[in-house]
């Protein structure tokens, strides 16, 4: 075994001359330790959150959306939706049809997005477990019904209970620029339940039947703005996406679930690291007591340190030693770290010990921890812990051998 993690494993251990010692090295560890469960912690939370708002976007978002990469919509041919189904990895495809409407009820009035859509919209994005009131039902024998966005449906003073209530939907005719001509098209359509996503989806989305909407928007029967896939358990998102680009051709964007949502999870990411960084940043604060705790070591041993230059170690190998007992003593302080952060990610997963305010979508603070993560903690930890070790180290190598002193 190396003889410098010998002697640095035997201070480590090794009773003190001074008890204040034995104190401000405790204090040094725990501060190490603190720091560490805090990094790890910091780091779950947002796994948490991501982990939590992904889940709510794909309550609406698909595993792989198509649109058009100019213009609004397209007319895909019959036969390239027949093979887009027949790709390996594809459960189901959806096709939609969405446009910006005027909504009015009673006396409210409001803008939104009337997104029309077949059956398979629920089977790709389970959207009728979101359903909080009412149903999702979107034709009813001879009535076109509307499943409405949380923020929409409060916006407007919908009342879902009511069978006889109705809202007016005005969409733009293709000859609304000319004179004396009506602008705007308008049915009547059935609220039928109301649906909570998150707050971008809830304020802005109404959804209806396909064959409503291309009614309403005066299109051939093949028209749609976007072709939405579910992809079977286990398939390979990124071959399916190229399956579907190659069948496709030019002119389309295939965009994956985190593409869709490119601007949020870069932000997440970003706000992540950016706690990861101000957390280290107050670690390496605590690591001032590891400075003094080493310093003070390197006091108490002065003459061990002589012994060891008279029988002949170098200046290096003290060196090495007290770097050793340096990367020991945040070892320490990591492990402890990192079971602490365990065990209170352990208790907030299984008993919510810090909750949020009511009215939120959970009860108490979501976490996650991933396997990834620890890899940067460890590394940051170990960085400050012998970044600390540097200036005691150059301390013991200035002690003089005892044949100097004489």
């Amino acid at each position: 075994m190396n003889f410098s993690f010998l002697v640095a494993r035997r201070y480590l251990f090794a009773k003190r001359s001074t008890n204040a010692i034995n104190i401000i090295t405790g204090i040094s560890v725990f501060g190490i330790a603190v720091g560490t469960a805090a990094l790890l912690l910091i780091l779950s939370v947002f796994n948490g959150f991501e982990d939590l708002l992904s889940g709510l976007f794909g309550h609406f978002n698909p595993e792989i959306k198509i649109t058009p990469a100019k213009g609004k919509t397209f007319e895909p041919d019959s036969l390239v939706l027949v093979r887009m189904r027949e790709v390996p990895g594809v459960l189901y495809l959806s096709e939609s049809l969405e446009e910006i409407a005027f909504f009015e009820y009673g006396t409210s009035q409001d803008f939104g997005i009337l997104k029309g859509v077949d059956d398979n919209f629920a089977r790709i994005n389970n959207i009728d477990s979101t359903v909080f009131e009412g149903r999702y039902l979107l034709r009813s024998e001879d009535r076109n019904g509307v499943v409405l966005g949380a923020g929409v449906r409060n916006k407007l003073g919908i009342n879902i209970s009511d069978p006889v209530a109705t809202i007016t939907v005005y969409m733009p005719t293709k000859d609304s620029g000319k004179l004396l001509q009506n602008p705007f098209k308008t049915r009547l359509v059935y609220p039928m339940g109301s649906f909570a996503i998150q707050q971008e989806y809830d304020n802005q989305y109404v959804l209806t039947n396909l064959q409503f909407m291309r009614e309403l928007l005066e299109t051939s029967p093949g028209t749609v703005s976007s072709l939405e896939f579910k992809c079977k358990s286990g398939a390979d998102v990124a071959k399916v996406k190229s399956d579907l680009g190659a069948i496709l051709g030019d002119g389309y964007q295939i965009r994956d679930h985190y593409e869709q949502n490119e601007a949020f999870f870069k932000v997440m990411k970003l706000e992540k690291w950016m706690g990861f960084a101000i957390t280290s940043l107050m670690l390496i604060l605590m690591a001032f007591n590891m400075v003094g705790a080493l310093w003070m070591i390197v006091l108490d041993k002065q003459k061990d340190i002589s012994t060891l230059k008279s029988l002949g170690a170098s200046d290096l190998t003290i060196r090495r030693i007290f770097l050793t007992e340096g990367l020991l003593l945040t070892g320490l302080g990591l492990c402890i770290g990192l079971a602490l952060g365990v065990g209170i990610y352990i208790a907030q997963k299984t008993l919510g010990i810090v909750t949020v305010p009511q009215g939120f979508l959970v009860e108490s603070y979501p976490i996650a921890m991933r396997a990834a993560d620890f890899l940067p903690v460890i590394g940051v930890v170990l960085g400050i812990g012998l970044l600390a070790s540097f200036a005691p180290a150059a301390r013991a190598v200035r002690v003089p051998s005892f044949f100097r002193e004489e």
